[in-house]
């Protein structure tokens, strides 16, 4: 049963951008080369804009906008931002305009997901480093304001208390779907970057009474950082939702060993690990998030720190179109 603290969240009010559950599929040929059973969550197919992570949680930072009133959203990201193209086309389906405060790594290239935010008619505001996005979007929000805009401005990767509440419901998701099949996951393990789908996962299977443990492999941070944002985000969302419960530091698991020179470098494990499980399973990863907590998982089952025959889970947080956006750097190593 559902426990009461964790009806909050989905009491929450949503705009509804993608149809749910997203699949969830035993990887048969990566189960029995690494000797676990390894089941891979979807969240990179998705009914909106070639899907990943952050449609679940703009479905709630969307419904807040809504119920201020605004009519504009303005976002940040990298220049190959899964979160800026999804920010883009949930504000069209929320008949919303869209800003989006880019800047390097990366350039500003029409392919991948830049081309689909000029599709979606986004307007893209191209800075030359993150340190100017900021203040930008601070002058830029008084700009529209000026012109009769009311403005919601979502945090780069939705790392919101809101965007939280996204991953805090699908934590019960997952546990429902395991549950039809007579499992229970042990472990979930994804890339974690701005820290709000391990703050939603950690906090909603803690409101659920489930000791699975959730391993953040991060793309960017130090084990330090990383841990620090994500106890952040869950303080904050434990305040919005109204709820006391502990999370101990020891429920926050960032491992800092797989970024291979930080964020966004592509390297030749990168690259190696995306063959790989595209040649074992079909399935595609991006070689800035998804490849790095492949590589980790694997890597951690290697060394023993994922048990044999342990029930894991592999959430696909999306990211395809940054495939096409970097193709060149990706060809130097296939």
């Amino acid at each position: 049963m559902v426990k009461s603290m964790f009806w909050k969240a989905l009491n929450f009010p949503r705009f509804r951008l993608i149809t749910l559950p997203t699949p969830l599929e035993k990887a048969k040929n990566l189960s029995k080369e690494l000797n676990v059973e390894l089941y891979i969550k979807r969240d990179d197919v998705m009914d909106l804009a070639l899907g990943g992570n952050k449609a679940r949680k703009l479905e709630f930072l969307i419904a807040d906008a809504l119920s201020k009133g605004c009519d504009t959203v303005i976002t940040r990201g990298a220049y190959h931002s899964n979160h800026a193209r999804l920010t883009a086309a949930a504000a069209r389906k929320a008949g919303l305009e869209a800003h989006l405060v880019l800047y390097p790594p990366g350039e500003k290239i029409s392919q991948g997901n830049i081309i689909l935010e000029e599709l979606m008619g986004a307007k893209i505001h191209p800075l030359e480093s993150p340190e100017e996005a900021d203040g930008y979007i601070e002058n830029l929000k008084k700009e529209l304001e000026a012109e009769g805009k009311k403005v919601y401005v979502i945090p780069g990767g939705g790392a919101s208390a809101y965007g939280v509440l996204g991953y805090v419901v699908a934590a019960l998701e997952l546990l429902e779907q395991f549950y039809s099949i007579g499992k229970m996951p042990k472990y979930v393990v994804h890339a974690t970057g701005t820290g709000a789908t391990q703050a939603g996962l950690v906090l909603g299977f803690k409101l659920l009474g489930a000791d699975v443990k959730v391993i953040g492999i991060s793309i960017s941070r130090t084990v330090e950082e990383e841990k620090e944002r994500v106890r952040n985000l869950i303080e904050e969302t434990k305040k919005l939702l109204e709820v006391d419960i502990e999370v101990k530091d020891e429920d926050i698991i960032v491992r800092d060993e797989y970024r291979f020179g930080g964020y966004a470098v592509i390297s030749k494990e990168v690259v190696d690990t995306m063959k790989y499980v595209a040649r074992m399973e079909g399935l595609i990863l991006d070689p800035v998030y998804t490849a790095k907590a492949m590589y980790g998982l694997i890597d951690l089952i290697k060394r023993g720190i994922i048990e044999k025959e342990s029930v894991v889970t592999f959430l696909h947080t999306g990211g395809t179109p940054i495939v096409f956006q970097k193709v060149e750097e990706i060809t130097k190593y296939l």
